[in-house]
C-alpha cells in the first residue's frame, strides 16, 4: 500500500522573478478575479509562487495518449483527491500532428493550459516557448517542494539532454539496448557480451549455428543508425553528438568515421542476417520472439510484446536485456543507456500557483507507482509503493532505470530535420557497401554545416 506523505509546495520567487514579470505582461488567458485562483491560493500553506492558480487544473494531451489521461484521472480519484478537490482536473486533447500549430496559437493568445503537450524545438531555450519563458524549468520549483526527489536521475539526464532544460514531465520513459534470447546464448556456450568484440563474436557464432545474429529492421532506417550511433557514444564519449552540434568536432573525424565503419562491417559480415534491408520492425520482433534470432536492438517499449504470451513463443523468462557494450579504449560506458522521454509535457509558469504546484508534487510522488501497477507503463518517476505482481522483465527494466545516473541520446537527436532524414536514407547505401564510411560521414557533415 502506498502511503503518501503530503507536502505543501514552497516555491521561492527569487530566481524565477524575471519569468513572472515577463509573463505578466502577456497574460490574460486565465481568470485572475478575486473569486478565482488568486484568493484560493492565499489560503494555502504552499507559500509564494511564480504564477496564479486558475479555476481548474487543465491538462492538454494528445488524442493518441489516452494512458496519460486515464492515470491522471486515477490519481485524481485516489492519491491526489485532495488536490483535485481544491483544483479540479480537466482534460483537453489535440491531434499530436497539430501540436506545434495549436500550442503556438494558444501561446499568442495567452491561453496556454496549466500543463500541455508541446513540440521539442518549442520548449528548448532557443524555441518560441523556451526563449519567451513560457515554459517552467521546474527543477528549482520541485526541489523547493520536495518533489524533485521523485524524478529519476536518468530521466533528468535525458530531459536536460533533449530539451536543454527541465521542461518536460517524464510520463513516458524508455531505455534502449539489446534484447536477446537467453537459451540461444547458452546453447552457443556464451555469456552476455560485455564488450563490442564479444558482441561481434556472439554474432558470428549465432550465424554459424543458423540463427539471425541481430534482427535489425533495416526498412525503418533508424534501427541501423542506432548501432552506429551507440558505437560512437561508446568510442568518443557521452557528449559526442553535442560536440558535433556545437562545432567542436566533426563526423569526419576518425573516431566518428569508425562508427560508420563498424556498422558497415556488421552488415557486410552477415551479423544482421539476410534481407535485413527490407525487414520491418514487426518482422524483426517476430524473429526474436519466435527463436529465430539471437538478439534485436530496440527500446523498452518492446516490453508489451515480450510480456505477451501470444507473441512471445520462447517465453518471457527466456528474453534478456543488455546495454550496448563498451568499445575497447573508448571514453564512453555501457552504463550510459540511450533513452527518451516521449513527447514534451510542459508546465505553464503563469498558472503555477500554490494549488497547481501541489498537483504537480502529487503527480511526481505517485505517478510512477500508479502507471506501473495499473497499466504496466514505465515512467521517469520513482515508484513509491507496492505495484503488485509485474512481469520479471518489466521489474528488471524498472530497477535499471532507478539505478542509472547518466544517459545518452540517439544518434540523430541533435541533428536538424534535413540531416536527420539524410542519416537514415544513406544508411542503406552504407550497409550495402555502395557508400564508404568516409563518404557517408562527409555527406552528413556537409548537411549539418549547411543547415546551421
Amino acid at each position: 500500500m502506498n502511503i503518501r506523505h503530503r507536502r505543501r509546495t514552497v516555491v521561492t520567487a527569487s530566481a524565477l522573478l524575471a519569468t513572472s514579470l515577463t509573463l505578466a505582461a502577456c497574460s490574460g488567458g486565465e481568470d485572475t478575479d478575486s473569486g478565482s485562483g488568486s484568493d484560493t491560493g492565499s489560503d494555502s500553506d504552499a507559500g509564494s509562487s511564480i504564477g496564479t492558480d486558475p479555476d481548474s487544473f487543465e491538462v492538454m494531451s494528445s488524442n493518441e495518449n489516452p494512458t496519460l489521461r486515464d492515470q491522471l484521472d486515477a490519481l485524481a480519484a485516489n492519491q491526489c483527491s485532495a488536490e483535485n478537490e481544491a483544483l479540479p482536473l480537466e482534460h483537453r486533447t489535440i491531434a499530436q500532428a497539430d501540436t506545434v500549430q495549436q500550442i503556438t496559437l494558444l501561446a499568442s493568445q495567452g491561453a496556454l493550459p496549466s500543463h500541455f503537450i508541446a513540440g521539442t524545438d518549442q520548449v528548448r531555450p532557443t524555441g518560441d516557448l523556451g526563449g519567451s519563458e513560457l515554459v517552467l524549468d521546474y527543477q528549482e520549483a520541485f526541489t523547493e517542494s520536495g518533489a524533485w526527489e521523485n524524478v529519476l536521475p536518468a530521466a533528468a539526464s535525458t530531459i536536460e539532454s533533449v530539451y536543454g532544460q527541465m521542461v518536460s514531465m517524464p510520463y513516458q520513459y524508455n531505455l534502449e539496448g539489446f534484447w536477446y534470447n537467453k537459451e540461444i546464448l547458452a546453447e552457443l556456450g556464451l555469456e552476455e557480451p560485455q564488450s563490442y568484440d564479444e558482441l561481434v563474436d556472439a554474432a558470428d557464432a549465432a550465424a554459424e549455428a543458423g540463427y539471425i545474429p541481430i534482427a535489425q529492421a533495416g526498412a525503418d532506417g533508424w534501427p541501423l543508425t542506432r548501432l552506429m550511433g551507440l558505437y560512437i557514444f561508446r568510442n568518443v564519449g557521452p557528449d559526442a553528438m553535442a560536440a558535433v552540434r556545437d562545432g567542436e568536432a566533426s563526423l569526419t573525424d576518425p573516431e566518428y568515421v569508425a562508427g560508420a565503419q563498424a556498422l558497415q562491417d556488421l552488415a557486410l559480415g552477415g551479423a544482421l542476417g539476410e534481407g535485413f534491408i527490407s525487414r520491418t520492425g514487426d518482422q524483426a520482433t517476430a524473429a526474436l520472439l519466435s527463436g529465430q534470432a539471437l538478439m534485436k536492438y530496440d527500446g523498452t517499449w518492446l516490453l508489451s510484446a515480450v510480456n505477451d504470451p501470444e507473441r512471445n513463443e520462447v517465453g518471457e523468462e527466456n528474453i534478456g536485456f543488455m546495454p550496448f557494450p563498451d568499445v575497447s579504449g573508448g571514453a564512453g560506458s555501457a552504463d550510459q543507456y540511450p533513452a527518451n522521454a516521449g513527447a514534451a509535457m510542459a508546465i505553464n509558469p503563469e498558472t503555477y500557483g500554490p494549488l497547481t504546484a501541489d498537483w504537480f508534487a502529487c503527480i511526481a510522488e505517485n505517478y510512477g507507482q500508479q502507471a506501473l501497477s495499473d497499466a504496466g507503463v514505465l515512467s521517469g518517476f520513482a515508484v513509491n509503493g507496492d505495484v503488485g505482481d509485474i512481469p520479471a522483465a518489466t521489474a528488471d527494466i524498472q530497477e535499471r532505470m532507478s539505478s542509472i545516473d547518466e544517459t545518452v541520446l540517439w544518434f540523430e537527436a541533435l541533428l536538424d530535420s534535413e540531416s536527420n532524414s539524410l542519416a537514415s536514407t544513406n544508411a542503406s547505401l552504407l550497409v550495402n557497401g555502395d557508400m564508404s564510411a568516409e563518404e557517408y560521414m562527409t555527406q552528413l557533415q556537409d548537411s549539418i554545416d549547411s543547415n546551421r
